[in-house]
This record gives structure tokens, C-alpha cells and sequence, in this order.
């Protein structure tokens, strides 16, 4: 294990209390790649670890697979383009892609904000997804589902319940708001999503799509053997980015006010998806803003999001009333027993 000595790190000198915490924690987390980083008022400390020899790439300078850490992106997105007038919560996704399109009621009904808070109706992935993943589901699921198929799927949907009335995570939702959101503005979402999310906030290490040789981080199975690269397919705005967990924490600061000066557009919108919009679940203890999961902790309210690939894994987390965030990877996706999200999530929720 390692600590790794980065930009606003805490002071040189006898390990401190955040950096044993984070090494502790690691040591909790069986994968071949581990990267704890914390930023408490913008400074910041970040541990790594793992199984397997370190590469000639330090692991936080490495790109990771964020999987469904990518839909808080996806959201600010939206929120910034609601900010700018170019489009509205309440815009209806099938008027955007297919105007004029005979489509199901229900369908007609969707609005961005329903893609995006996962209360469409639609199903976590189209009903005609699983045939073609399935034989390839341990290493290429998505690949061979473009992007006009998701959008054919959602034309021709069904939803399961009334839109806005139920809540259920849908990977189909957010990638239909990705598209929708491109044929609004007449721009690919890559490009979109770069020119108002990435680029303003100073995230060139953030990617859509794998980087460089050499600066991508291997996911593993469980029994250790190496996967490829993912390719998302349609599904892009859902789970296709891949970022350092550097600048996991810079996108994490700018939640906590800590990016400098931004457009109105910007400030806007970082400000939209941290308050809070809805309740589910039993006595609807679940609180959900437009694009975070939100829970309570002793040290107030946290809003996190976590994400898996195939083979790896990523936390996002922050307390916006500390000034705490907390970013995670792990090069290994173990679907029981797992103590990654656990272990991410109390760092977040009890780190004083």
C-alpha cells in the first residue's frame, strides 16, 4: 500500500489521520487496484493500493471505468442546458427525437426530468436487449446495442407503470435522455457533454472513450483474469465514462463550491442537482435529488452515486455541508460479499 503525495495534499511529514483512515480502508477491499482519495476543504489525500504490482502509470492517474457514476454527468449536463433555455424538465423525450412519430400515450408522456430521476416506467434495459447480451454477458453485453436501436426501443416502448408515478433504476432511461438531449441540440453527445460539463469544469481526464495505451485501468474478474476495455453501445449517457480519480475529486469539488469562478449557466446547474426532488421506498425514507442518491449521516446529508462494470468499480461521494468528498476505485467486481461500496460509503457518511 501507498500513499500518494498529489496537488493540495496535506502537509509532508508523520502520516496523518485521513491518510491511516484511507489505508485502513484499502486494506479492507480485496481487488487488484484500489484508489482511496479524499478532499476536505479542497485539500486532498489520496491512497492506493491493491493485489497486484503497481504499473508504470500511478494508479490515481489512471482512467476507470465509472459504469452508472457516469448518470450524475449526465445530469449536470441536463441541468445546465435547462439553465441556458435550450431545453426544459418537462420537454417530452419522444417530441425531441421523433416529432410527430405515432408513438404509445404513455411514451408521448415521458419527460427528461423522468429519464433522468428513473421514474419513466421504462425497464432497466429493453426488452429486447437480453437476447443478444446474454451469450456475451461475461464479456461484451452492451457492444452490439447501438444507439439507433436504444432509441427504436424507446419509440416502440410500453411502459410498465404511468410516467411519474414509480420509481425504478433504469439504465434504458438515462442513455434515451442522452440522445434526446443530442437530436435537442443538434450536437453528438461526446461533443455535448465535453463542451459543457467536461471542459468547463477543467476535467481532461475524464473520457468517453478508453484512452491512450497504457493510461486505462484493467478490469478484473473474480477469479483475477483481465477484461477488455467496455464499450457501452447505445447506452452511452448511462455508464461509458472513464476518469482518473483526480478528477473524480475535481468534479466532486465543483458540487462544494470549489471549482472558482463559473458561468451563471454553471453555478446554476451545480446548484439544481444537489437539492432535493423526491422520496421513495418504505415511508419514503429514500431521498433522491435531480441526479444523487441522498442520505442522512451524523455529520449531515451525503449525496453519492456508485457504479460497476464487468470488472470495476467507482464511488462518488460529498457532504455538502463539510466540505467532504470522497471518490473510489477498484479494478474488480465481486457481486458477493463485497466490501467496496461499504467501505467507500463510511468513509463518506462517518469520516469526521
Amino acid at each position: 500500500m501507498t500513499d500518494v503525495t498529489v496537488p493540495r495534499v496535506d502537509a509532508p511529514g508523520s502520516p496523518s489521520t485521513t491518510a491511516r483512515l484511507l489505508a485502513g480502508a484499502a486494506a479492507r477491499i480485496d481487488a487488484p487496484d484500489v484508489v482511496l482519495a479524499l478532499s476536505r476543504d479542497g485539500v486532498r489525500t489520496v491512497h492506493t493500493g491493491g493485489s497486484a504490482e503497481p504499473g508504470p502509470v500511478p494508479r490515481e492517474r489512471l482512467h476507470h471505468e465509472l459504469g452508472s457514476a457516469s448518470k450524475p454527468y449526465a445530469g449536470l449536463l441536463l441541468a445546465r442546458l435547462v439553465a441556458q433555455g435550450r431545453v426544459r424538465y418537462e420537454d417530452r423525450a419522444a417530441d425531441l427525437l421523433a416529432p410527430g412519430l405515432p408513438v404509445h400515450p404513455a411514451v408521448r408522456r415521458i419527460t427528461l426530468r423522468q429519464l433522468l430521476t428513473h421514474t419513466s416506467g421504462l425497464p432497466g434495459l429493453p426488452a429486447d436487449f437480453y437476447p443478444q447480451a446474454v451469450p456475451r454477458w461475461s464479456t461484451d453485453p452492451y457492444g452490439n446495442y447501438p444507439a439507433d436501436r436504444v432509441v427504436r426501443a424507446f419509440l416502440r416502448a410500453r411502459p410498465r407503470h404511468r410516467p411519474g408515478t414509480r420509481w425504478r433504476y433504469s439504465n434504458f432511461a438515462v442513455s434515451v435522455l442522452g440522445h434526446t438531449l443530442a437530436a435537442a441540440t443538434g450536437t453528438p453527445w461526446e461533443v455535448l457533454l465535453h463542451q459543457q460539463v467536461l471542459a468547463p469544469l477543467g476535467l481532461g481526464a475524464t473520457l468517453l472513450r478508453p484512452g491512450p495505451d497504457g493510461t486505462d485501468a484493467t478490469g478484473h474478474r473474480r477469479d483475477g483474469t483481465p477484461l477488455p476495455a467496455l464499450d457501452t453501445g447505445g447506452f452511452t449517457a448511462a455508464g461509458a465514462l472513464r476518469a482518473t480519480p483526480l478528477d473524480l475529486l475535481t468534479f466532486l469539488e465543483a458540487h462544494l463550491g470549489a471549482a472558482g469562478p463559473q458561468d451563471p449557466s454553471m453555478t446554476a446547474a451545480l446548484t439544481e442537482v444537489v437539492r432535493p426532488l423526491l422520496r421513495r421506498g418504505w415511508r419514503h425514507a429514500h431521498t433522491h435529488t435531480l441526479t444523487w442518491f441522498q442520505h442522512p449521516s451524523p455529520y449531515g446529508p451525503v449525496l453519492f452515486h456508485a457504479g460497476a462494470t464487468l470488472g470495476q468499480q467507482a464511488f462518488l461521494g460529498f457532504r455538502p455541508g463539510t466540505g467532504l468528498a470522497v471518490a473510489a476505485t477498484a479494478t474488480r467486481r465481486v457481486h458477493r460479499k463485497d466490501t467496496f461500496v461499504a467501505t467507500a460509503y463510511e468513509l463518506l457518511t462517518e469520516t469526521p
